[in-house]
This record gives C-alpha cells, sequence and structure tokens, in this order.
C-alpha cells in the first residue's frame, strides 16, 4: 500500500473513532499514531538505505542532513522528465517522510491528514502550542522549482518557529 493511502485509510478510521468510547478512543489514537510513525520510518529508510553510502553516511536525520536531500533532489531534477507519476510520489513520499523524520525526532510531535492538501502534517507542541510542518509540498516544489524551494531554508523556518514557540502559538510551514 503506498504512503498516501496509508494515511488516507486511518484518517477514515480516525474519524469513525470519534464516535466510540473515550478510552477505546484513546487506544485506537495511539494505535494510528504508531503505525503513522512505523509508515513514516519505512519511507525514510527506503532513502537512506539508497543513497546514505554514497553520501558518507549524511543521512542521519539531524537538521545538518537535509543539505545532503536537497542535493540529492536537486541532482534528480535532471530525471524528472524521465520519471512517471508514480516514480515521483513515491520519490516525494521517501524524501518527505525523510523531513517528517527529522522534524520528529529532533522536536516530537504527531501526525494527522491533511484533508484539504490530501497529505500528511507533522504537528509539534501539543498541547502547549501548534507548529506544523508539510513536507510532501515542499518536497514537489523542490522537483517542479529548484532551489527557490531550498529545503534547508523551508526546515530552519520550522525549527526556529518551534524553538521560539510561546504558549498558544500556531503556524503552518508549508
Amino acid at each position: 500500500m503506498g504512503f498516501f493511502n496509508f494515511f488516507k485509510k486511518n484518517k477514515i478510521a480516525s474519524n469513525k473513532i470519534q464516535n466510540n468510547q473515550h478510552s477505546l478512543e484513546k487506544e485506537t489514537l495511539d494505535d494510528a499514531q504508531q503505525e503513522f510513525i512505523d509508515n513514516s520510518i519505512s519511507n525514510a529508510e527506503r532513502i537512506v538505505r539508497a543513497f546514505n553510502d554514497n553520501n558518507n553516511g549524511a543521512f542521519d536525520y539531524s537538521e545538518e542532513s537535509l543539505a545532503t536531500l536537497d542535493e540529492l533532489l536537486d541532482n534528480i531534477i535532471d530525471f524528472g522528465e524521465q520519471m512517471d507519476d508514480s516514480m515521483k510520489n513515491d520519490l516525494i513520499a521517501q524524501a518527505g517522510s525523510y523531513i517528517f523524520e527529522v522534524a520528529r525526532r529532533n522536536f516530537g510531535g504527531k501526525y494527522f491528514w491533511l484533508e484539504h492538501l490530501n497529505q500528511p502534517i507533522l504537528v509539534t507542541g501539543l498541547p502547549n502550542f501548534e507548529i506544523s510542518i508539510v513536507a510532501f509540498d515542499k518536497v514537489k516544489m523542490r522537483l517542479e522549482n529548484g532551489i527557490e524551494d531550498n529545503i534547508p531554508y523551508f526546515f530552519k523556518g520550522y525549527s526556529e518557529r518551534v524553538r521560539n514557540a510561546k504558549f498558544g502559538d500556531k503556524a503552518m510551514i508549508v
């Protein structure tokens, strides 16, 4: 099952849960959250396995590793015309999942489904604040627009908002 379908399936399950008891809801949401995390890690690890050796182990889930991811995406742009939609979506899911995992491992957060963008979102800081990151669209824009959609710059905006967040702050980094 593709990454996009995984999140859609769990969004539907999450909606059904709202009609059940609170304890069952919490348990099921925790299970769904773990499934989101497991699937994100699985996709992120695919890009790590494919490219880490050629990049001297740079894919270590640090903020600095996003520069290597950005360079990789820059190199792939040249082959973009040769990729079909399925290949592009798979690359977007892998690179987006890597960005999500860098965010989650460094700042925490929970995954949700963002209906109007038809993709996952990672929300950091709950319940004190909500700083969200949308990674799949950013990877897609990086592939389409080039360096103007630089991944490290994008992530810096997210990480600064998280580090400086105050109670009640809300922001979505897209």
